[in-house]
């Protein structure tokens, strides 16, 4: 094993991430690849077969300020990698179990306001046909679905776990920082590729922060006992 004082100490919360990571991989792996094949079946159901008429969720200034930027399409992306990577990083057993049990949390509250109140985004005036790039998602995942946004609302949930883990870490600001960058980028995304607008993003990060605050207090108030 390498001594501490080998790294600076600025670089020394890298060193921690293989080990974290090899850290219940099996269970990490299996859960995370079983919530989002649970997920997507239940979301695009809802999608493809909704219970009641769709409300349009209106548009505000800021949607008209903030322009359609096909090169967002790479951040909105990235939640697909942002998302997997802070369960990774988890070493507490009864965390990890408790990060699961949030998740579903989280899930559940999105999926059964989109059950029971059903929207949808105004039309994009945008050609599809110039941006082949959107096919797929604008094929797959139809405007629907859409407030509050679930994209922002696990981004958000994803930026303030990871905040409590580089602490943990021993990150430094610059590193923190980027995360909660990430993080905005994914929101800002969401808008400027038009598949959700500002109303959609307030209500999902509102969902994925409080689910976050709550479960991180919980923990505080019953503490895993089991520590790596």
């Amino acid at each position: 094993m390498e001594l501490p004082h080998k790294h600076p100490p600025q670089a020394a919360w890298l060193h921690q991430i293989g080990p974290r990571m090899l850290k219940w991989w099996p269970a990490k792996a299996f859960g995370t690849t079983t919530g989002m094949i649970v997920f997507f079946g239940i979301y695009f159901w809802l999608l493809r077969h909704p219970l009641f008429p769709y409300t349009t969720v209106p548009l505000t200034p800021i949607d008209r300020l903030i322009g359609f930027w096909p090169g967002a399409l790479p951040l909105y992306l990235s939640l697909w990698f942002y998302l997997p990577l802070a369960p990774a990083l988890l070493i507490d057993r009864s965390e990890l179990v408790s990060y699961g049990f949030a998740a579903v949390g989280l899930s559940v509250i999105g999926l059964g306001i989109f059950l029971f109140l059903p929207t949808a985004v105004p039309p994009a005036e945008v050609d599809w046909s110039r941006h082949p790039a959107f096919v797929f998602l604008k094929a797959a995942d139809a405007s629907g679905n859409a407030c509050p946004s679930l994209h922002v609302a696990f981004a958000v949930f994803t930026a303030i776990w990871f905040e409590r883990l580089l602490r943990q870490m021993g990150a430094g600001p610059l590193v923190r920082a980027l995360n909660w960058l990430w993080c905005l980028g994914i929101l800002y995304s969401t808008i400027a590729i038009r598949q959700h607008v500002f109303l959609d993003v307030i209500a999902g990060a509102v969902l994925g922060s409080t689910v976050a605050g709550v479960h991180q207090q919980l923990l505080r108030v019953f503490p895993g006992s089991e520590k790596a």
